[in-house]
């Protein structure tokens, strides 16, 4: 059985339980009067025969007062008018159409009862004690069922209402949490593709080198040997550094910097392919922009290598406070021609992401010299 069935189950139970304890509390009202007017001598048999018959036939529409409220009170307001062990049932009624319709229906059906109450007992009896009690209880009791009625409405409505409210905030924060889950995804599969795509593709060339070279001298051998380990060495470096801060309770990705910057255009002339770096940058960049671009060039050189096998590297970084922080990332024309960088890839389309983020933009494309030219702006606030 589901969750909605089960409770849909104990909802009709808890239903026909309210149902019975309404019936019954309104025949207990009427065997109380009952019992105290047939003590009265001055009652006549016959009126209050007709009047116990009226109330039983009261009680019993209260079998429906749930499906038509306003029904169900509207039949029971001259039966009790005229039936004094009638009330009884007639106080539920209105005590629900209080607690479920509106407040124009519950003060019109309540205020018509008081009415054609006074005007019946007032038109057949003198002004007693007697007859004023009678009238003092029947608005008494009327105006408690009425009250309460509207009391058990609001209560039902506020915690309805925050009910809704709950449900609300809840969906809301699972939806902050999956996009703060899919936006950390996309950091780390980001950070993890620039960390690494560097160092394997260093690994791949000259691991590539060796099998198609096996007469390589001892020296270049032992080069690319020493690359490999090196590689090797600081891909497991970056790789625990990366896993390290995803661990930790917090923190942010290690920032790199223009010290980085330099290193990683040394390790790479070291790997074989020429490098010419150009630094024409007035101040200090922020540190978003500079982390930017050290992923914009370690994209762009790892492209080369992949794609542009044998071929050289420009690389340029110029700007300043006014003009924001520019990177240019060009390989020269290979020897043979080149394999165009796949920009459906997860390499590019990170990388924008990136500076899109920082509300730079980035341009890819083939240059008029047969190369490959990739483009950055960046931000600087000054």
């Amino acid at each position: 059985m589901s969750t909605i069935e089960s409770w849909a189950r104990r909802r009709d139970v808890r239903a026909r339980l309210t149902d019975t304890g309404a019936f019954v509390l309104a025949l207990g009202y009427m065997s109380v009067w009952l019992v105290i007017l047939v003590d009265d001598a001055t009652v006549n048999v016959g009126v209050l025969q007709r009047n116990l018959v009226l109330a039983l036939l009261a009680c019993l529409a209260l079998w429906w007062r749930r499906r038509w409220p306003v029904g169900v009170a509207a039949v029971l307001v001259p039966l009790a008018a005229v039936a004094d062990l009638g009330q009884g049932a007639l106080i539920i009624a209105l005590f629900t159409v209080a607690a479920h319709r509106s407040t124009r229906a519950t003060l019109t059906l309540a205020g018509a009862f008081l009415l054609l109450r006074a005007g019946l007992v007032l038109g057949f009896s003198d002004v007693t004690t007697d007859v004023a009690w009678v009238l003092v209880f029947s608005a008494t009791t009327t105006i408690a069922a009425v009250g309460w009625g509207f009391f058990a409405r609001r209560r039902t409505e506020l915690m309805a209402s925050l009910r809704d409210r709950a449900e609300r905030a809840e969906t809301e924060a699972r939806l902050r949490a999956e996009q703060a889950q899919r936006s950390a995804r996309e950091q780390v599969a980001r950070e993890i593709h620039d960390v690494l795509g560097h160092r394997l593709s260093l690994l791949s060339v000259h691991a590539g080198a060796l099998e198609y070279r096996p007469d390589a001298s001892r020296d270049d051998v032992s080069h690319a040997a020493r690359v490999i380990r090196d590689s090797a060495h600081a891909a497991l470096q970056d790789l625990r550094t990366v896993v390290g801060v995803l661990r930790a309770p917090v923190g942010e990705l290690p920032a790199p910097t223009e010290e980085d910057l330099a290193r990683l255009v040394t390790e790479t002339r070291a790997a074989g392919t020429p490098v010419e770096f150009v630094r024409a940058v007035e101040g200090t960049p922020p540190d978003d922009a500079v982390r930017a671009a050290y992923r914009v060039v370690q994209e762009g050189l790892t492209n080369v290598r992949k794609h542009a096998p044998g071929a050289g590297a420009d690389v340029r970084l110029s700007g300043s406070a006014r003009t924001g922080l520019t990177v240019d990332v060009t390989n020269t024309p290979p020897e043979r021609p080149s394999e165009p960088p796949d920009t459906t890839g997860q390499g590019l389309l990170g990388l924008t992401e990136r500076v899109t983020l920082l509300d730079g933009h980035l341009e890819h494309g083939p240059d008029q010299e047969g190369g490959f030219r990739l483009h950055a702006w960046l931000p600087w606030p000054a």
